[in-house]
């Protein structure tokens, strides 16, 4: 009777759904939140008979998770080619990160905020609204991820640009300054709330969370590739690293990659879910969150 019912169970077991294809588990970068947890990992579950997994924080503190043994993911994606890169090295990258999407830095602002109507279109500068006594703005860290790094290149381009020396010091303060330094999962939501006046932002996510933002030109947006070497890498920076040291950071383009890992508990499944991505299902998902189309080839 018991081996009768011990075989019933396996069966059962081999029915369903979740034993057919089994748990996808999908590492991204934190600002994709809404695109990734309600469009397309739904979508995809479903069409796959597979149960999907997000887990979205700064790309940087994700890779390092991964090598560190201390995260298990079977799909990683990444704005810029940075933090999959430390996984390539690593030899954790199954073939190559593929190109998904694109975007562009802008400046987000709270409806509510006392600066709102300056943001949207006076007759000041942008910038010089940010330079404005009292005014709160936000940015994630740049110690962890890509979006941190990204806004401080776009000030430091900025000041090129509108030949404004001493702009990024002025609206940034240090280029670590925890004072303004939250989490990408929750940086948006706190300007919903009204707890910030404005803040850093990928195009596609303020999109994605009905914020009103101000566009930025392609000089400074790092939206452009063609514009990398002889405009967007003439800027760089300098934070001390996980490791202590200090590490001159330079430019890369808002391309997200995804790549399986060589953790995929189903390496199968996970490259479906990376051709998903590319489909023009997949594409068309992108597209109506406010993503770009992605340029560029493998990383």
């Amino acid at each position: 009777m018991r081996s009768i019912l011990a075989g019933l169970l396996l069966l059962a077991a081999s029915l369903s759904p979740a034993a057919a294809q089994g748990t996808i588990r999908v590492a991204y970068a934190g600002s994709m939140g809404v695109v990734m947890d309600h469009v397309i990992g739904p979508q995809f579950a479903k069409a796959n008979d597979a149960t999907y997994q997000g887990i979205g924080q700064g790309a940087y503190g994700l890779a390092r998770l991964i090598i560190g043994k201390k995260l298990q993911a079977d799909v990683f994606i990444t704005v810029t080619p940075g933090p999959v890169q430390l996984l390539e090295k690593a030899g954790l990258v199954a073939g190559q990160a593929q190109p998904v999407a694109s975007t562009a830095m802008v400046i987000a602002y709270s409806p509510k905020s006392r600066f709102a109507s300056a943001l949207a279109g006076g007759s000041t500068p942008w910038y010089q609204v940010l330079e404005s006594p009292g005014l709160r703005f936000g940015r994630t860290d740049p110690k962890t991820d890509p979006q941190g790094r990204n806004i401080v290149f776009t000030m430091l381009l900025a000041e090129r640009y509108y030949n404004q020396p001493g702009l990024a010091q002025k609206i940034l303060g240090p280029f670590e300054n925890q004072a303004q330094i939250f989490t990408e999962p929750s940086i948006l939501t706190r300007l919903e709330a009204g707890q910030m006046d404005a803040s850093s932002g990928y195009e596609a996510s303020v999109f994605s969370h009905h914020l009103p933002f101000v566009r930025l030109p392609d000089e400074i947006n790092l939206s452009n590739p063609a514009m990398t070497a002889d405009w967007y890498g003439k800027v760089h920076f300098t934070i001390t690293g996980p490791d202590g040291k200090p590490h001159v950071l330079s430019t890369q383009p808002l391309i997200f990659y995804a790549a399986v890992l060589k953790t995929a508990t189903n390496p199968t499944l996970a490259q479906k879910f990376v051709d998903f991505l590319q489909s023009p299902a997949g594409q068309k998902d992108f597209q109506d969150n406010g993503y770009g189309k992605p340029m560029g080839g493998p990383s």
